[in-house]
């Protein structure tokens, strides 16, 4: 399936900045972004990921913070209180 077939179908382009702790220094914080398209509010692409994470990699989670937004979305129209015209 294409990115556009997939965000007709309701998958939205969703980031997660993932914290983790650093395996040799656990009191030191690492950022990771992951960006996907997904389908909110369950994020199975998202779930799928951090379950690899937790099971492949050594650093352990310590948050995860998601944002997630329409790509394909209707038009936005505003009317407009004046013109300007430039030479």
């Amino acid at each position: 399936m294409t990115d556009l077939e997939r965000q007709l179908q309701g998958y939205r382009l969703t980031t997660a900045e993932i914290l983790y702790r650093l395996p040799d220094h656990p009191g030191l914080l690492q950022s990771f972004l992951w960006q996907k398209l997904d389908l909110a509010p369950r994020f199975p692409e998202l779930h799928r990921f951090l379950d690899f994470w937790t099971r492949n990699i050594e650093g352990p989670l310590h948050s995860v913070r998601v944002a997630s937004t329409a790509v394909v979305k209707p038009a936005e129209l505003r009317l407009c209180a004046g013109e300007f015209r430039l030479h």
